[in-house]
């Protein structure tokens, strides 16, 4: 089907607008008490994956902020619109950019520096939070440092020239869904790694590479795990006729989950391998390792054979070397309505500074630099790893000041790309980006998403630079010169220096349903692997694949 780019803005399903109220309790060190969200959701004429992304604008903030009491109400609203739906960071960067601002108006009124007040209410690692969520590993305290000195935070904050600010903020995101789209015990994915007489293999894996570069990922697993090059390695993707089942490229769950369970393959093979060629140099196969295209005695690397020997030698042993792989996520879903949206086996965290320009006379707002550190867990390719953050900094300077869609009478006012503005190389500033590596037990070899979150804190960090730069606050997005031109006018006047939602719908929540808070609660069941313990029929007790690459 071949679409119009106004056919496009009407067909294809853009990001919620989302109306937040929020009531947080501080005290004067500025430890956060609590926390009472509120959100209603633009959905369009069609349901899509509203419930989802409804319960998403409530769900996050518990693992980012150590929040003791939660509350949460949100409804979704159909509209005379195009439907809206599932996009990057689906559902959580609404809420952040609220969130964000909030916490910097906090810190204002209670004279504290705004990232020395986030970085003491960072969310402790291995713990339960109020609702329920499971934190692992959270390098967010690293990435505060990092960006804050790396930008001069504390040498520019308040000391930059009339229209120059800086700003922070900070998110969390899921490194896939914890729970599937269809609740039953099979894996969420699926892959089958075969190993042939030249010495290459095959990865059939059910995942598809959308541009994220994860057939490259799932090639340089089993590389490392078999001491081979990736090269040598041919990923298969998403052939339904051969491919295990895969639940899908969303949620940035692939790394994670595919990779986990390819990973499980190849030790399985591994073991195979490593068993034939223990009997032909009369060791114990714990005594080999595989590196350099070798399967070898460890200390003696003369003592062994190439890795397409040692292929020859297992299946000379054992038939056909080729083995299954499988990973669920741990079961960690709340028992309460909404429950099974947020758990996630692990969480990324970033922290974003940007510095910016702001025009007095036009309202012109322009990013100059931006800095953003992102715990990713391991990085298992850097540079893919840089260029997902990358490319999140750039939507994310997008939709904060140019990107909007309007309608009048059901009618889309700027549906062309001539109207519709997304940023350029000319309007893209120096980006700095710094990888944490936080090594968490549930990834494969550590690794966290990369994809979605380190989009979240742009959005807000422009919003609270402008603030720091003009002395306004532009609550709502795309901070359009209009908006800053409107609220330097109304502070002139004497009123609000402020654009953004002045009322709130006429709507009566229903009785919110009571949980038990889990806040602190230690973490249960870290790095346990689903299907691990359940070995391929073909293979003995000695080549049973754990799973876990840490």
């Amino acid at each position: 089907i071949t679409l119009t780019r106004e056919e496009v803005f009407y067909v294809h399903r853009g990001r919620h607008p989302v109306l937040m109220w929020i009531k947080t309790g501080f005290k004067k060190d500025g430890a956060i008490t609590g926390m009472h969200f509120r959100s209603w959701l633009d959905g369009g004429a069609y349901g899509s994956y509203g419930v989802a992304s409804t319960f998403y604008t409530g769900a996050l903030q518990t693992v980012t902020y150590k929040i003791p009491v939660y509350k949460f109400e949100g409804a979704r609203v159909f509209t005379n619109k195009p439907p809206c739906g599932p996009k990057r960071g689906h559902g959580t960067p609404q809420p952040r950019f609220a969130m964000e601002c909030q916490i910097d108006k906090a810190a204002e009124q209670l004279g504290l520096d705004p990232a020395d007040m986030r970085r003491q209410n960072l969310a402790e690692p291995f713990v339960k939070t109020a609702n329920h969520l499971t934190v692992t590993t959270i390098g967010l305290g690293e990435c505060i440092d990092r960006v804050v000195e790396a930008s001069g935070w504390r040498e520019k904050r308040g000391h930059l020239p009339p229209g120059r600010g800086i700003g922070i903020a900070c998110s969390s995101y899921l490194t896939g869904a914890g729970s599937a789209i269809y609740w039953n015990d099979m894996p969420h994915s699926g892959v089958v790694v075969r190993a042939d007489r030249s010495g290459l293999v095959a990865v059939l894996c059910g995942a598809t590479d959308i541009g994220q570069g994860s057939d490259s990922i799932l090639a340089y697993l089993v590389a490392e795990v078999l001491g081979i090059e990736p090269k040598d390695i041919r990923v298969h993707p998403a052939d339904t006729d051969l491919t295990p089942v895969d639940l899908g490229s969303y949620s940035s769950r692939v790394t994670l989950m595919a990779g986990n369970a390819v990973i499980q393959a190849a030790e399985r093979l591994r073991a195979k391998i490593f068993e034939a060629v223990a009997r032909k140099l009369e060791v114990t196969p714990d005594r080999l390792v595989a590196e350099d295209r070798r399967v070898f005695v460890d200390g003696d690397p003369d003592r062994g054979v190439s890795f397409a020997q040692a292929v020859v030698l297992g299946e000379s042993m054992f038939g056909v070397l080729a083995f299954p792989g499988s990973y669920a996520p741990p079961k960690r879903a709340g028992k309460y309505k909404g429950g099974g949206v947020g758990p996630s086996p692990c969480y990324s965290y970033s922290a974003c500074v940007v510095e910016v320009d702001v025009d007095r006379e036009t309202g012109e707002v322009k990013p100059t630099e931006v800095w953003i550190a992102h715990d990713v867990g391991r990085a298992l390719n850097p540079l893919l790893v840089e260029g997902q953050v990358e490319g999140s900094i750039y939507m994310g300077l997008g939709e904060v000041l140019m990107e909007e869609q309007i309608f009048r009478k059901g009618v889309h006012k700027i549906p062309s790309m001539l109207e519709y503005k997304s940023p350029t190389t000319l309007e893209t500033p120096e980006i700095h980006t710094i990888l944490v590596e936080s090594d968490d037990p549930e990834g494969p070899f550590g690794a966290k998403e990369a994809g979605q979150g380190p989009l979240l804190p742009v959005i807000p960090a422009v919003a609270n630079a402008v603030y720091e730069a003009v002395g306004v606050r532009i609550d709502e997005t795309p901070i359009t010169p209009e908006k800053v031109v409107k609220a330097l006018e109304a502070r002139r006047q004497g009123k609000a220096a402020r654009v953004g939602p002045e009322r709130l719908p006429v709507f009566t929540f229903p009785e919110p349903r009571l949980v038990e808070s889990a806040f602190g609660q230690p973490a249960e069941g870290i790095a346990v692997r689903p299907f691990a313990s359940a070995p391929h029929p073909a293979l003995s007790p000695e080549g049973r694949g754990g799973g876990s690459a840490s």
